[in-house]
């Protein structure tokens, strides 16, 4: 039997970004409170966020957003890590206010440990695409369209990590034509 890696390459992607999804899941969490999401957005729904991004691109003005849904076109999946607002109870002062309370009746401002929680999952899902050498780049440009659209109900702070296993890193060279699977170069 003879099995070409271009025959399997998307199969096993789809392997490695289960395992990012594991790695976010178990990732360590400040005082324990398991307050992320993680998802996987494939095929047609890649399509849809990449045109929703070049929509939102072109309401706020930013280009580099109109830049990554081009580039998102060229991954084989996207990992989506947000979280939702939980304040902690330490009175941390990390978020500016100096008790919990006081944090919690400006509930646009996000609890800093809650940011540090989607961070460290961030981490812990790239080091997997690493691990396997699967390209990867986090995009915050992703998560906020994700937010825009409600994609993860509830959460703030998401970031997307598209992947690919191609011959070069799409979302480092910034290759703005979709690529094409039949190819022999590919």
């Amino acid at each position: 039997m003879l099995i070409n890696e271009r025959d399997t390459r998307h199969e096993r992607l789809l392997q490695v970004a289960d395992e990012m999804m594991t790695a976010a899941r178990t990732a360590p969490k400040g005082k324990g409170f398991d307050i992320i999401e993680v998802a996987m957005v494939t095929g047609d729904t890649i399509d849809y966020l990449s045109k929703a991004m070049l929509a939102y691109s072109q309401k706020t003005g930013f280009k580099f957003i109109t830049r990554d849904a081009e580039n998102i076109l060229h991954a084989g999946a996207i990992i989506l890590i947000g979280t939702k607002q939980k304040v902690h109870g330490l009175n941390c002062g990390y978020c500016g206010f100096d008790t919990c309370f006081e944090k919690m009746t400006h509930p646009d401002i996000p609890c800093a440990l809650n940011t540090v929680d989607v961070g460290i999952a961030i981490g812990s899902a790239c080091s997997v695409a690493a691990d396997h050498r699967v390209d990867s780049r986090v995009m915050f440009s992703v998560g906020r369209v994700v937010q825009e659209l409600d994609l993860l109900p509830g959460c703030s702070n998401i970031y997307g990590i598209p992947i690919s296993s191609s011959s070069k890193n799409p979302f480092f060279d910034r290759i703005s034509k979709r690529p094409n699977t039949n190819s022999i170069t590919e």
